[in-house]
């Protein structure tokens, strides 16, 4: 299991004034999953779609003795079999601060927010060579579905497909 949060961990609402942090921590993200030319989200993107006047995401962030920790970026999903619940977009640990318990309360944090609101599901992906996230994840309770597969439209492909006749 992973270690308590360590005393000094602040964990907060993220507010406009911290989407450079935001956006530095999606960069370093994107950097440990070998995409660092991926990120197309612009600062401006991030202020108007998380801090707007209808949010399409909410974010956590985890500080350690004053410094940037960590965040957990999340959007609310509908199941029609369960109803509304949380994807987990992002979960992201400095790797300095990797090991001190603060991944475990960042989840914990989306955790609390799903069940608080009543949801039934919290769901996220992870890549299939993450096994250090893999293996974290399942300590905490969470099940792999294997059977399922992530499709995507994306890039060029997009505008094609809304494009074509029905």
């Amino acid at each position: 299991m992973p270690p308590a949060p360590p005393t000094g961990l602040i964990l907060r609402e993220a507010t406009p004034s911290d989407v450079p942090q935001i956006h530095a921590f999606i960069r370093a993200l994107a950097d440990f999953e070998r995409e660092p030319h991926a990120v197309l989200t612009t600062e401006a993107d991030l202020l108007r779609d998380g801090f707007g006047p209808t949010p399409r995401f909410h974010c956590i962030l985890a500080e350690l003795d004053g410094d940037p920790a960590g965040f957990a970026l999340y959007f609310h999903t509908y199941s029609t079999w369960t109803g509304a619940g949380i994807h987990l977009e992002d979960l992201f640990v400095l790797p300095a601060m990797r090991g001190k318990g603060i991944g475990k309360a960042l989840i914990t944090s989306v955790a609390s927010a799903a069940h608080a609101a009543g949801f039934h599901r919290l769901q996220w992906n992870v890549l299939d060579w993450n096994t250090p996230a893999i293996d974290f994840y399942e300590s905490l309770g969470a099940v792999p579905l294997t059977e399922w597969r992530i499709m995507r439209v994306a890039g060029e492909s997009l505008p094609a497909l809304a494009q074509l006749q029905p």
